[in-house]
């Protein structure tokens, strides 16, 4: 007899539908497998992210703890307020601490040097303000005012600071408006390697002006002697920068008698750190500053005189 399976030449297509039925189970137990591997994946990194969570949470208190030891170690002390005082609110501070009244030694008024350190405060200042006294480490330079009752207790950073002041007790805060105020006649100049701007103020108010900018090369990339040459091409530069800068001033302020100008009490000189101490050094006694400063005044002449001036007569006031 004869198959018609072989006859019809179907018996072929059935070994290859058994053939592809096998490979089809194969392919569906590997995916079964697949699919519990990804599940078993999935549920491990769940629980890794639950771990990472719980520590991450841990962390955080434990990182709480610890700021809390360092305050309790550091008694909890801070500056209570600061505030940056200028013009018509400088002014209301200042009369509310000359308005003070005490008995015949109930006020302290006290000029914090920078370098100043615990042993070299007053012992009465440090009696006054106990832990408190570390807080004028971020105020100093400047002049502390504080009563024997403890109703006022606070510390200004005033533009001007009198180099030599002993401590003393009185029945008012002693101070000098002119440390905190631009009062009568005085010069302030900004000075940058590029940049020069002097003003002549008479109670704040500016009654004359001269200001210039110099050629100065800026940043340069390159090394070798091209590098060398350029810097020495610039600091050329900056010197004569400099000398017409301590000619303007000697002029405007340093030789007045011989060129008319009426004569200021005060100088100030404010700009780059670096480029303000270079001018005092190298400027003869007559041009010693009052006072300097590092400000940020940047623009043409004129604006960056005005920005300078803002910037100097602002008291920094610390409420210990």
């Amino acid at each position: 007899m004869f198959d018609l399976d072989v006859l019809l030449g179907r018996a072929e297509l059935k070994e290859r539908i058994d053939e592809l039925e096998d490979e089809t189970d194969r392919l569906r137990e590997r995916y079964e497998a697949e699919s519990e591997r990804r599940a078993e994946a999935a549920r491990a990194r769940q629980e890794a992210e639950e771990e990472v969570n719980r520590l991450e949470d841990r962390i955080a208190q434990l990182e709480g703890e610890l700021e809390q030891v360092d305050d309790d170690g550091a008694g909890g002390v801070e500056i209570r307020r600061r505030e940056r005082l200028r013009g018509r609110r400088l002014e209301d501070v200042l009369d509310r601490l000359e308005s003070f009244r005490s008995d015949a030694e109930g006020a302290l008024t006290t000029v914090v040097a920078a370098d100043a350190d615990r042993d070299d405060l007053d012992g009465d200042l440090t009696d006054l303000l106990g832990d408190r006294t570390t807080l004028l480490a971020d105020a100093a330079p400047c002049v502390c005012c504080v009563d024997d009752a403890g109703l006022v207790s606070v510390a200004l950073e005033p533009p001007v600071l009198p180099d030599d002041r002993d401590p003393g007790w009185n029945d008012r805060f002693a101070f000098e408006r002119e440390w905190f105020l631009p009062t009568g006649r005085y010069a302030l100049a900004v000075v940058r390697t590029d940049l020069f701007a002097l003003g002549i103020y008479e109670d704040g108010e500016r009654v004359d002006y001269r200001g210039f900018e110099s050629d100065v090369k800026g940043s340069h990339s390159k090394g070798g002697f091209s590098q060398a040459r350029f810097e020495r091409l610039r600091n050329e530069q900056i010197d004569e920068h400099l000398d017409e800068c301590r000619e303007t001033l000697e002029e405007y302020v340093g030789a007045q008698a011989q060129s008319g100008r009426a004569a200021v009490d005060r100088l100030f000189l404010v700009g780059q750190r670096g480029v303000v101490d270079t001018l005092v050094d190298e400027s003869g006694p007559e041009l010693e500053p009052d006072a300097t400063a590092a400000v940020d005044a940047t623009g043409d002449p004129k604006p960056a005189l005005e920005d300078a001036h803002h910037s100097f007569w602002t008291t920094e006031l610390h409420v210990l």
